[in-house]
């Protein structure tokens, strides 16, 4: 009787993982999250990783986390979670405020030695008491238990310590009722070069297993419910990987190569890893020297008939920004991918914002208009890219592509899509009809306002594009004052076109709400969960969240004035705000705001909602 008055029905339900940034703290989290990702719940996933690259351990400062909330109609990671794993007091010190009222701790209790509670900076011996916890705490010698089954394995000390965190997996595997073979798959793949370490990380997380079937009236377990999943094949993704395969999925459905020109940078550079690894596709991935070596050698590619990308976080943004302008002048396809994170400088490197979107805009010397969208998942990172790589090239416009530290590395349970779920993307070539009629390479489709794409090699297509102005009827270099201006209205106006192609702008909610919350990028999630809350508690709230930027969608700011009550929530001081109030005289836009490189709480956007509602 005592283990079912013990279990816990929930709809979903948040883990958090902490510990040194060496104790694979990720790891283990990405692991539970692709276990519970195959059993069909939905998933998503904040990594919240240390600023400094090995910070002392123990130490407060060099603490590394990983929070993941499943269930059903998952939309964010949690605000809280019920269940905290802290490797050592550190750990527990830092993270102990995201634990919800009644939670369950996991410690390594063989890491609360006197050492280790002086190096976490507590002035007691008993930690639980001075940070006045109240919660279900089970104290778990992690390390003594790993050392004892692993034993005989031939491992020195060194390595059989990595092992904790696999034992600490394996007891929430327990906790949760997650399959034992699904997380033996996963180690597996993880060490398969290595099998003496996947061999003893499997005998430690069954031991974690075991551990908790023999503990398991003396703390509360969980089953969480799973939604009904569409048929097909299932993975955790996160957005930074989602974002490579869509670009590969775009360079499929037009039928040109994939080039990427990039330079490391955090948090991005794992979009350079993924299509590094994928010359199997056709993908060519170059690492170039600098930012700006970067931006050029895409350019250089686009011109040479490739898809051409270039993937980069705020700094390298700002770096890149001539050769986008030459991009913008040359009227080449380029996808440029802004990975945002804290700022300005080197600023935050691990940690997210969304304040990179007037660079973006307005980012560049003269009138230079191009196409920006945005993703709003680690999922929707696939789609926004494939429409990013979709836009560029149709439109024959620099695009980019805004995404985030926390979409960028956290993730969801996605469905692959069928190729035929995805449209042709149809290249603007030059035609042998036009050739033959004297093609020059700035004449226009009349609607579109798009030029065509000669591809080197075309015969009779011989041209030259360059960063100086061109003539609008003959592309010869112009500097006649009139033509100047007549170009700058054109390559502005086939921007305003994009308009025409791309969906409408979609509201969620109450229907017959008079305030509308706005958000855009990666604060999708968080949004719609604080909309749902609102109504759910008599607020009656609607919700409207922008992916495409420049342009707006065409019904964008007729729904907005709709609403008697706009306000806008962004992780910046106000940027897309301002966007929309300059399109919108007379209309207040509200504003919700923040800017401590961690992404909204929930609950933090209904009582500011509810603030503003109330004052306005």
């Amino acid at each position: 009787m005592l283990e079912k008055t013990n279990v816990k029905v929930l709809d979903k339900v948040v883990v958090r993982f902490s510990g040194d940034s060496g104790d694979g703290m990720q790891l283990a989290g990405n692991i539970f999250t692709n276990i519970s990702a195959g059993v069909g719940n939905q998933v998503s996933t904040f990594p919240d990783y240390p600023a400094e690259i090995r910070a002392p351990q123990g130490s407060l400062s060099g603490v590394s986390g990983f929070q993941v909330s499943v269930g059903q109609s998952v939309h964010t990671p949690g605000d809280s979670c019920d269940v905290l794993i802290a490797m050592n007091p550190a750990a527990l010190k830092q993270n102990v405020k995201f634990l919800k009222p009644g939670g369950v701790i996991i410690v390594d209790i063989d890491s609360f030695k006197e050492a280790d509670l002086k190096k976490a900076q507590f002035a007691t011996n008993n930690p639980f008491e001075e940070l006045g916890i109240k919660a279900q705490v089970v104290e778990v010698p992690v390390t003594s238990l790993t050392k004892a089954a692993l034993a005989e394995s031939g491992l020195d000390a060194k390595s059989i310590l990595k092992c904790r965190n696999i034992f600490a997996l394996g007891l929430v595997c327990w906790l949760f009722d997650r399959p034992l073979d699904a997380a033996l798959r996963h180690l597996q793949k993880k060490f398969a070069k290595k099998p003496a370490v996947y061999e003893a990380n499997a005998k430690v997380i069954e031991a974690g297993y075991n551990y908790g079937n023999n503990i398991h009236a003396s703390v509360s377990t969980y089953r969480i419910e799973s939604d009904e999943p569409r048929p097909g094949t299932y993975t955790d993704i996160n957005g930074n990987t989602a974002t490579a395969w869509g670009l590969i999925m775009a360079s499929e459905k037009a039928g040109r190569p994939l080039f990427l020109g990039s330079y490391p940078i955090t948090p991005a550079t794992d979009i350079l890893h993924e299509l590094a690894k994928r010359k199997d596709l056709g993908v060519k991935a170059i690492q170039m020297e600098d930012e700006i070596a970067g931006v050029c050698s895409a350019i250089g590619a686009s011109f040479a008939g490739n898809l051409a990308v270039t993937s980069t976080s705020g700094p390298g943004l700002a770096l890149k920004s001539e050769g986008i302008g030459l991009a913008v002048m040359a009227e080449l396809p380029l996808v440029v991918i802004d990975v945002q994170r804290g700022g300005p400088s080197t600023g935050l490197p691990t940690k997210t914002e969304q304040t990179d979107l007037f660079q973006a805009l307005y980012g560049r010397n003269g009138e230079s208009p191009l196409a920006v969208v945005a993703a709003a998942t680690p999922t929707d990172c696939f789609t926004m890219a494939f429409e990013a790589a979709r836009i560029a090239v149709e439109h024959m416009t620099p695009v980019i592509l805004l995404t985030d530290a926390f979409i960028g590395n956290g993730s969801s349970a996605w469905r692959i899509p069928e190729a035929d779920e995805f449209p042709a993307i149809k290249v603007p070539y030059v035609t042998p009809e036009q050739l033959n009629a004297g093609w020059r390479p700035y004449q226009r489709d009349e609607k579109s306002k798009v030029r065509r794409w000669a591809i080197p090699g075309t015969e009779g297509a011989a041209h030259r594009l360059g960063g100086l102005e061109k003539d609008f009827n003959t592309g010869a270099i112009s500097t006649d004052p009139v033509n100047h201006e007549k170009m700058v209205n054109t390559r502005r106006e086939k921007i305003a076109r994009i308009a025409d192609d791309i969906p409408a702008l979609e509201v969620l909610g109450n229907p017959d709400a008079d305030t509308l919350l706005i958000g855009w990028g990666g604060t999708y999630g968080h949004l719609r969960t604080a909309t749902e809350t609102l109504n759910a508690e008599g607020t009656p709230t609607a919700f409207a969240h922008f992916r495409y930027i420049n342009p707006l969608p065409a019904n964008a700011l007729d729904t907005i004035r709709r609403y008697r009550r706009v306000i806008v929530a962004e992780l910046n001081t106000g940027m897309f705000a301002d966007y929309l109030q300059a399109k919108l005289p007379g209309i207040e836009i509200l504003r919700i705001n923040k800017i401590q490189g961690q992404p909204f709480q929930v609950s933090e956007i209904v009582e500011q909602t509810k603030n503003l509602i109330a004052t306005k």
